[in-house]
């Protein structure tokens, strides 16, 4: 029984099985076996979902497992009940549960303070672990490797770039270019969580907050929408701090055979516009497809452990 409450959880063996795993029931060469049959899921979802809540329930049934969904208005917390008393209630009617809270993660490390439950964050406000897990994923499924690779990515420093921030750099060779506005860069803890993972591991994270100088060459353009789920801007003029960072047609001019990669839900002509969500270079929706085949494998690695995989990250020292 395992917990993933962030990336720093895993070892580079888990994150390189967890991966490969993924990546297997992506190409069609891992048939799922039931091996959650007999377990129950609980699907805990206080803010919106449309992805992450279809991929997990859909793949704890497609693993054999039954499940439970709540939203935020279902429970006894409601009322009063604490959040506390509620996660020792789960632990002893679930063997698994994903939960969105869009707080701070902290409750959810309460939850799994037992033995009995494996817990999932399926968002929190500082880090969208399984977002970074598919994000692997989908650069592993469609360049054969994820070592070596550069990543562009152009928005907010949120909860989805925290999460490619600290997963990408554990592979040799990567680099991680964020372009963020001013003052809604990386948090400064995950920022120095990544130099030092990128030290480590031999990969490079930069971060700037101009669109001035685009790096060339770039394997993968990523942005996020400019409104995370569960938050809002301080500022109420954002969108004007927020407009020279929208991804144009014109970030390929100098990287013509880049994918273009989106968390979704999108919002065309804000962060980014039609041309591009829409285009030949998108691989936006298979992203959002590998949400189901990594949460299968996160669901697995949780209750089974480690069925196969590479064992590291392609070099990784």
């Amino acid at each position: 029984m395992r917990h993933l409450i962030s990336l720093d959880d895993l070892t580079d063996a888990d994150l390189a099985s967890i991966v490969a795993r993924g990546a297997g029931f992506s190409a069609g060469t891992i048939t799922p076996a039931g091996p959650l049959t007999g377990t129950v899921a609980g699907i805990y979802f206080r803010r919106t979902s449309t992805r992450t809540r279809t991929a997990f329930s859909s793949g704890a049934l497609r693993l054999g497992a039954q499940i439970v969904a709540y939203s935020g208005d279902d429970l006894q917390t409601n009322t009063g009940e604490t959040s506390e008393d509620t996660g020792r209630i789960f632990s002893r009617m679930l063997d698994v549960l994903v939960a969105r809270t869009a707080g701070d993660p902290a409750e959810m490390r309460a939850w799994a303070a037992q033995d009995r439950m494996s817990v999932i964050n399926a968002m929190s406000a500082d880090e969208h672990p399984t977002q970074g897990l598919t994000d692997l994923t989908t650069l592993q499924r469609h360049f054969g490797r994820i070592a070596g690779l550069r990543v562009l990515y152009v928005g907010e420093g949120n909860n989805t770039a925290a999460a490619l921030a600290l997963g990408l750099t554990r592979f040799p060779g990567t680099e991680l270019l964020l372009r963020t506005p001013p003052g809604y860069g990386l948090p400064a803890g995950v920022r120095a969580r990544a130099e030092a993972l990128a030290a480590r591991y031999g990969s490079r994270i930069d971060e700037r907050h101009d669109m001035e100088d685009l790096p060339g060459g770039v394997d993968a353009v990523y942005t996020s929408r400019w409104q995370t789920t569960g938050t809002r801007k301080p500022d109420p003029g954002w969108r004007r701090v927020f407009a020279p960072f929208q991804v144009t047609g014109a970030l390929w001019e100098h990287s013509p055979a880049a994918v273009f990669l989106h968390d979704l839900p999108a919002h065309r002509g804000e962060e980014v516009t039609a041309e591009v969500l829409d285009g030949p270079h998108s691989i936006a929706f298979d992203q959002a497809e590998n949400k189901l085949h990594s949460a299968m494998a996160v669901l697995e690695w949780c209750r089974v452990g480690i069925v196969d995989g590479p064992g590291d990250l392609g070099g990784a020292r």
